[in-house]
Formats: structure tokens, sequence, C-alpha cells
């Protein structure tokens, strides 16, 4: 996308175009939905994985590929650098695309749900050090989308990271899956909310989000059953432009 207002870091939610005149909630809107999924780890977490928790979900992602779901994974630094092969297997598979995620998952704007915060001359180093451990990662099918941890930020924050040419990415649907424990319960705040050209926001990290699975078991069989699409954010925001 095309800077937004004096140079600030454009951002993007959903498409709410419809070619057809039907407004967000038009019955002529396509039926595509993007699954976006966080692969969350901050910069201090490396104890508690080396610990033996688990900031990954190879399951969740075999997953996907079984169910044939294209999917965005927005990746940290961090978690590319805890688990590179799956980094690199991830973005290698055509299936995929991978955005940056920040490399410490620290907020950009505060309050954000405790977050430790980046300063504001920090904020672009922070995204093009996640962009570098993909690279020695060898992550392949790298897209040039950020999403704000917590999704917080500010015009502060959007000024700062205009250096880096990033689209940031929101959402317009919550799953409600971190640190859920109730597959059924994920699923059917995703199936209420989800509309032709939603967004929704989801995590790919079994200690902070073990119900994802579950849940998109039951949320990608029952929106094919509905008509829709599962595209990936590049393809919604390409033709929703």
């Amino acid at each position: 996308m095309a800077p937004g207002p004096a140079g600030r870091t454009p951002v993007f939610e959903r498409r709410t175009t419809d070619g057809g005149g039907g407004g967000a909630g038009g019955g002529s809107a396509e039926k595509v939905v993007a699954l976006t999924f966080d692969a969350d780890m901050t910069a201090d977490q490396g104890p508690r994985a080396a610990s033996g928790e688990r900031f990954d979900n190879p399951e969740l992602v075999a997953l996907l590929r079984r169910l044939k779901v294209p999917s965005t994974v927005f990746m940290t630094g961090r978690w590319a650098e805890e688990y590179p092969a799956q980094a690199k297997a991830i973005g290698a598979d055509p299936l995929f695309e991978v955005a940056n995620h920040s490399y410490s998952h620290h907020a950009f704007s505060s309050p954000c749900y405790g977050l430790p915060v980046v300063e504001k001359s920090a904020m672009t180093h922070d995204v093009e050090r996640a962009f570098t451990a993909f690279r020695k990662a060898g992550v392949r099918n790298v897209v040039p989308y950020f999403r704000f941890p917590g999704g917080c930020y500010d015009d502060t924050a959007l000024r700062a990271l205009a250096p880096a040419n990033v689209t940031a990415v929101q959402w317009d649907v919550v799953s409600g899956d971190a640190f859920a424990t109730n597959a059924d319960a994920v699923a059917e705040q995703v199936l209420d909310g989800v509309r032709p050209g939603s967004l929704v926001v989801m995590h790919c990290t079994r200690s902070a989000a073990p119900a994802t699975e579950a849940a998109v078991r039951r949320i990608v069989p029952e929106l094919r059953e509905r008509g829709y699409r599962f595209v990936k954010v590049s393809e919604l925001m390409e033709d929703g432009a």
C-alpha cells in the first residue's frame, strides 16, 4: 500500500470493497477470508524456551497444510531464531507467506497488555532486525507487512516506522484464542465475526494458545460450507485495492 498521510505507515485491516455496491455487509461481496497466525516470542523468553516451554505449534501448521488453507504467518524475529528449521519450512511452502511481527514482540505504544515498550528511535531497527533474522534462517516468501505486537500503535509509531517501508496489518475478527482452552468458544467467536473480506487474528504458539489447532479444525470446514475461500493477506489486500 502507498504511504499514508504525512508519510505515515499505511494500515490495512479488512477488505471493504465488493465491486457490486453491496457495502461491507452486502450480499454481493466476494466470500474471502484471511486467517493469520502470530508466531509470538518476546526477546527475553529464551530461558523459558530452554526450560521446555513451546512457543511453536507444528501440529497447527501441519493441519493447515492438510486442509490446504493459504495463510499469513506474522513471525517475530526471536521466534525465527528459536525455531529456524520451522521458520524456513513455513517460508518455503507456497501455501504460506511470512510477515513481520517485530523482532522483540515489545509494544510500539503504551499501554499494551503489559508488554515492555520499544523506544521510538529503535522501532525501525526492531522491524529490520526481524527481517534479518528471517534471512539468516533462510525464510522465503517474506512479504513487506508488519503487525504491531498486541495490535497497539499510535501516530508516533506510524511515523517512526515509515522508513521501514512496510504496511501495518490489523484485523477485524479477534479469535480470542490467546490463553483460551475452549476450542469451541474460539471457533464460535470466529464464525460469528467473519464477513466477506474479513481478516482473522489467531496464534501459532502452543504455550499461549493451546486451543487454536482444534478451533481451526472446526472453523475451516464450516466457513467452506458457507462458501468462503481462504486467501493470504497479500491476495486480500491486492484484490481490495
